[in-house]
């Protein structure tokens, strides 16, 4: 584990163009408050309050918040559609027949019966560290059902780094099938997400995806390394990208990703995504087998032009590559 964090951090500043600032990582309780620069940037939440651990805000380099306060807060203007959809988070619709996308406090916006809806329910804090050019944790995690039963176990795993201009957060979700087989079902309510703020919604702001498709009727369902929305918020030209990870099956990723601020990527979601009931999307883990899915955040300056965003992408996915060879072990 030691030499994967060590890759994981050296993988990161490679795609800074400029020197990484300090992380320092702060438990209180059942969070963890992220600063780079000795600023905040997020906040890590992992305790019962909720049915899912989540990260809010996100803030870009020079502290303007990019995703959205509700449900955690009531901001004036925000909209309050989609209540389970928090600033950032990872789950599935259909686990094993579970819906840990959507949320039993707000079942009428997933219309699942509150009997299907599970939780991802703290079990332990494995690594918190700051350093001077990055910020990592890890936790754990039971994957529960409505009648207390866990099905399986779930680790989460973030790097972080930053710089004047960039906030990167590496992410990384592991599914355990250690109490049984998981099935991952097909469905488009998934997978790994970030609610945007209501100033990076179009028309004001713009969806764009590696293929250089642009808006939601072109980008939602369709397959891309990356997929981007950038605009003005409160006076500030910035961005927020997901990367898919060359390393996730199948990659390129489908995105579900729509026009209101829905920023998600959905390996799973086919019969949806391509309007084919034949299609099938969904992925047996076996008895004691895992899955890992691989992501970066990444928040900048300016368009995906000034940004360079299709490069940080080939940055990334080089280095993705390498890692899975071993090289630089």
């Amino acid at each position: 584990m030691g030499r994967a964090l060590a890759f994981a951090l050296f993988s990161l500043s490679l795609s800074l163009p400029c020197s990484p600032e300090p992380v320092e990582l702060r438990r209180a309780g059942d969070r963890i408050d992220v600063l780079i620069g000795g600023r905040p940037f997020t906040t890590y939440y992992f305790g019962t309050a909720a049915a899912k651990p989540y990260m809010s805000p996100l803030r870009s380099a020079r502290g303007t918040l990019v995703t959205r306060a509700f449900p955690m807060a009531d901001i004036a203007g925000e909209d309050h559609d989609e209540p389970h959809q928090r600033a950032m988070y990872f789950g599935h619709g259909d686990i094993n027949g579970y819906d840990f996308w959507g949320e039993a406090e707000f079942a009428r916006w997933s219309r699942h019966p509150v009997s299907t809806f599970g939780r991802t329910v703290f079990r332990q804090l494995d690594t918190t560290r700051g350093r001077a050019d990055a910020g990592t944790l890890r936790a754990g995690f039971n994957l529960t059902t409505s009648n207390g039963t866990v099905i399986g176990t779930e680790t989460q795993a973030y790097s972080f780094i930053g710089d004047g201009h960039l906030r990167i957060i590496d992410c990384e979700f592991t599914l355990h099938a250690d109490h049984g087989p998981l099935k991952i079902g097909d469905t488009k309510e998934g997978t790994f997400a970030i609610r945007l703020v209501k100033a990076l919604e179009p028309p004001a702001a713009h969806m764009i995806n590696s293929a250089g498709a642009t808006g939601e009727k072109a980008i939602w369902g369709r397959r891309a390394d990356w997929v981007d929305y950038h605009g003005d918020v409160a006076g500030e030209s910035v961005g927020v990208a997901i990367f898919d990870s060359p390393r996730n099956q199948p990659h390129p990723a489908y995105w579900h990703a729509r026009h209101y601020g829905l920023l998600s990527v959905n390996p799973f979601g086919l019969r949806t995504f391509l309007h084919d009931r034949h299609q099938d999307g969904s992925y047996l883990i076996p008895a004691d087998g895992s899955l890992t899915l691989r992501y970066r955040v990444f928040i900048h300056d300016g368009d995906v032009r000034e940004a360079s965003v299709a490069q940080a992408y080939t940055e990334y996915a080089e280095n993705e590559k390498r890692n899975q060879n071993g090289i630089g072990r």
